[in-house]
């Protein structure tokens, strides 16, 4: 689907505008958005716009990177928004020039959509220019990171009362989940976080000069992301880590508590085995109390050992 709107130069609204009306002069600035477009809709761009092949190739090679590219009379744009499903990146190309702006997305999204029915209904807009409109995007699609962000970290604020009602295996395997989609969002706010301080430290786009001061609260707002990613992550190390050592403790009671029970057990098989040979000449053999005897010596080694372990705190907690 292709819908195109523009402002004349009395600042009035045109919706729906045809692409051939694009170049009337009255025309101040125009909007065109290709919303998961078809083959045919998608030959517009070389058509109707001369947009340089390598760009139209980007918009049809999924996922490309955030990045800018400079042409002779264009800036194109290739930003990510965030699948709250999935955690995962969805592209949105803009076409910026002097006096339009064309986006380009092949799966719909609910941050387009959103600024279009702003512009449509908010009257003060007409009064910006179609950087203004880039500007409401891109803001949109970075707010949008927020929900899943916040959504993380209330699921670990609530592990405590987690790990109440789970083991702790089922605890950890929740935490890997969590930093597998901690992974899935910091790839995708750091790249765009690059973005846009190349857009704010570079001289090639004098247009947004104007709304640099826009752009730069967008970036505040992807510093501020990256900081909660990297907390949350510090956050699911050491619960990782503390998850580690507790193995590793119970581990270790484990083999101790082996341990305490063979040292018991080898003196005890050291004294069954000696009797166990079928040897004529045991003197202890032709003794009447000699079964009473050796049990009663491998019950004092026995308890010896133990009481030996115990003032040693092998058994302390």
């Amino acid at each position: 689907m292709i819908r195109a709107l523009g402002i004349t130069k009395d600042l009035e609204l045109i919706n729906d505008i045809s692409l051939k009306e694009l170049n009337d002069p009255n025309i101040k600035w125009y909007w065109v958005d290709f919303d998961s477009p078809n083959e045919d809709e998608i030959t517009v761009l070389s058509n109707s716009f001369n947009f340089h092949t390598l760009s139209i190739e980007d918009c049809l090679h999924f996922l490309q990177r955030p990045k800018v590219d400079n042409y002779d009379n264009y800036n194109f744009f290739v930003f990510h928004s965030l699948n709250q499903k999935t955690l995962g990146a969805e592209e949105l190309d803009i076409f910026i020039g002097d006096n339009y702006i064309v986006t380009f997305h092949a799966a719909h999204l609910y941050e387009v959509d959103y600024v279009w029915e702003k512009v449509l209904s908010d009257k003060d807009i007409l009064t910006k220019n179609h950087i203004y409109i880039t500007y409401l995007i891109v803001n949109k699609i970075v707010t949008e990171y927020f929900p899943s962000v916040y959504k993380i970290e209330d699921t670990l604020n609530n592990l405590d009362s987690f790990a109440k009602y789970q083991s702790l295996n089922n605890l950890m395997n929740k935490v890997f989940d969590i930093r597998s989609d901690l992974l899935k969002l910091r790839r995708l706010i750091n790249s765009m976080r690059d973005l846009l301080y190349s857009i704010l430290n570079s001289t090639d786009f004098e247009a947004f000069e104007y709304s640099k001061l826009h752009f730069t609260d967008i970036y505040d707002h992807l510093l501020r992301l990256s900081e909660m990613i990297e907390a949350n992550r510090d956050i699911t190390a050491d619960i990782r880590d503390s998850y580690l050592s507790i193995s590793s403790d119970r581990m270790n009671r484990i083999m101790m508590f082996f341990t305490v029970i063979t040292s018991i057990f080898i003196p005890l098989t050291f004294i069954t085995g000696i009797y166990g040979m079928n040897f004529q000449y045991m003197p202890e053999l032709e003794w009447r109390y000699g079964y009473f005897i050796v049990l009663s010596v491998m019950a004092l080694i026995s308890i010896i050992m133990f009481l030996w372990f115990k003032h040693k705190r092998w058994f302390k907690d």
